[in-house]
């Protein structure tokens, strides 16, 4: 949507000195020779091609005028400025011409341009009001001869302003229907399309959209430019927690756009430091509302495909699973057994740990499909890290990687200890496994825990120096059985370890940092 408004006027009638009258009023000739000596003497002093004056007054658009003596090459003009740009914007039309008469000339003209705020200037009134709009559209006006300056200067500014007002509409509207969500289409691309068609809209060639956390920290997702190196997060954020109950979609803090679409954030810098004007504002407050209508229906369309495709298997694989965990579970009863025997225990701890492993894919998936809620109790997190660090490594034998801990002695949390080290030893095996596939001379996973002690909140970040995630499955990585590049696996452990974290009302994101940064945030 142009800031720049069309203001062509194309003026027909068949007496030459009202055309050239109506020109003068708009364009004045003394005005134009003025600026023309003014502009010419500003270029020669300052060397500059930039005219000095473009304008009568601030409030008065700059007009262009056309002028055409009956409705057959008036017409034609239409056509022309159709096919060569830009469209004529006000047409002031006479009644009565040789030829065609004003009506007949403004049903030819919206034969081909429905759009034209069309003037008819007449001393005679022998058509009636109803049979102009019925046959020229609602977009006219009728105005009477004689008439004064002031009085045309002020139909021409109405119909200018009208005309882009409609046009900002419909290209507003061409836009929303961009950000409607398809019957395939996944949220990361109607996200990444919202961000360009709102970056384009307000002329922003940097820009970053993502999520502000309860306790304040962004989770970028996309962006046009380089954002962070021009504009300090940390310091927009810290001027929003002082507005965050504000109701506004959308707040200009100086030269940067934020928009709010639920629970996403969009920050864009302007080309031009300046304030945005109020239709614009108005437009973009329209189609932020409409953007985030279209997000919430990606989001709960993104969770009924989900529950659609999971309910195709879970049915059948639930019932198999569940008939499996049984006899599973049995062989450590059997071993046990067996162990009281000293009936070669070397081979039944093999056994033991084959069938508890077994026994955690069972109840990860049992879990998943039911969405079992978690059952908080007290929960020392330093020392569950280090149990699920020692599971993990003892899925990889022979593994090469270095895990690191740094992690306060005492970091408690209200949690679900089985869920949480499930979650913890998913991530890491993920790790593991990839480093072990990875040309690399030192192998390093490493993992920080730190308790916020002004939110309560707990951060966990997992972190490992390989090879990053693939850039197309970043946007689904926490989806159900989203793999690539794994020997083995399920597809459900990352989309296990986000249910479990949501199930602790947590939250967790990934992003690429010199390898792959998993981070967990958790309420105390």
């Amino acid at each position: 949507m142009s800031d720049i408004p069309n203001t062509r006027v194309l003026v027909i009638d068949d007496e030459e000195m009202v055309r050239d009258n109506i020109e003068e009023i708009l364009i004045p000739r003394i005005y134009r020779q003025e600026n023309e000596s003014i502009n010419l003497a500003t270029s020669i002093l300052f060397e500059t091609a930039e005219p000095l004056f473009e304008n009568r007054g601030s409030n008065l658009p700059i007009f262009t005028v056309d002028k055409a003596p009956n409705g057959m090459e008036g017409v034609e003009m239409v056509k022309k400025s159709l096919s060569d740009g830009p469209p004529y914007a006000v047409i002031f039309l006479d009644m009565r011409m040789p030829g065609w008469d004003g009506l007949e000339t403004a049903i030819q003209i919206r034969k081909y341009d429905s759009k034209a705020e069309i003037i008819f200037i007449t001393a005679f009134s022998d058509r009636s009001i109803d049979e102009i709009l019925e046959k020229a559209g609602q977009n006219v006006g009728y105005h009477c001869k004689p008439y004064a300056s002031e009085e045309i200067i002020q139909l021409a500014t109405k119909a200018v302003t009208d005309y882009n007002r409609l046009r900002n509409l419909e290209e507003l509207i061409e836009t929303i229907s961009l950000i409607t969500l398809s019957q395939q289409q996944l949220l990361a691309p109607l996200l990444r399309n919202i961000l360009d068609q709102l970056t384009s809209y307000i002329q922003s060639d940097t820009a970053v959209m993502g999520k502000i956390s309860n306790d304040y920290q962004y989770e970028r997702m996309f962006s046009i430019g380089a954002f962070e190196e021009t504009v300090n997060i940390a310091e927009l954020i810290s001027k929003i927690r002082d507005s965050d109950n504000l109701p506004q979609e959308v707040i200009q803090l100086q030269e940067v756009v934020w928009v709010k679409l639920d629970s996403y954030t969009i920050f864009a810098v302007l080309r031009k430091q300046e304030r945005l004007k109020t239709e614009k504002l108005y437009l973009l407050k329209l189609f932020v509302q409409n953007a985030a209508k279209a997000i919430r229906n990606a989001e709960l369309q993104q969770q009924l495909l989900l529950k659609e495709k999971l309910a195709l298997v879970g049915n059948a694989v639930g019932m198999v699973m569940h008939d499996l965990r049984s006899p599973v579970k049995n062989i450590q009863l059997i071993t046990g057994i067996m162990r009281d025997e000293n009936m070669g225990s070397e081979y039944l701890d093999m056994v033991d740990e084959c069938a508890g492993q077994a026994s955690e894919i069972f109840d990860d998936f049992l879990d998943f499909i039911n969405q079992t809620p978690a059952r908080k109790q007290p929960v020392n997190l330093t020392a569950l890290i280090a149990d699920a660090v020692r599971i993990a490594k003892s899925k990889m034998e022979n593994s090469d990687v270095l895990i690191l801990i740094e992690a306060d002695n005492e970091i408690n949390v209200n949690g679900d200890a089985s869920k949480l080290k499930r979650s913890i030893v998913n991530l890491v095996s993920n790790g593991i496994e990839v480093l072990r596939d990875f040309a690399s001379t030192e192998k390093i996973i490493t993992i920080t825990a730190k308790k916020n002690p002004a939110t309560n909140y707990i951060f966990l970040e997992i972190r490992d120096n390989g090879p990053g995630i693939p850039q197309d499955i970043v946007s689904t990585l926490f989806e159900a059985f989203i793999t690539k590049n794994k020997s083995n696996g399920t597809g459900l452990g990352l989309a296990i370890v986000k249910q479990y974290i949501a199930a602790h009302e947590g939250e967790i994101s990934v992003r690429n940092e010199n390898g792959a940064v998993f981070e967990i945030s958790l309420p105390g």
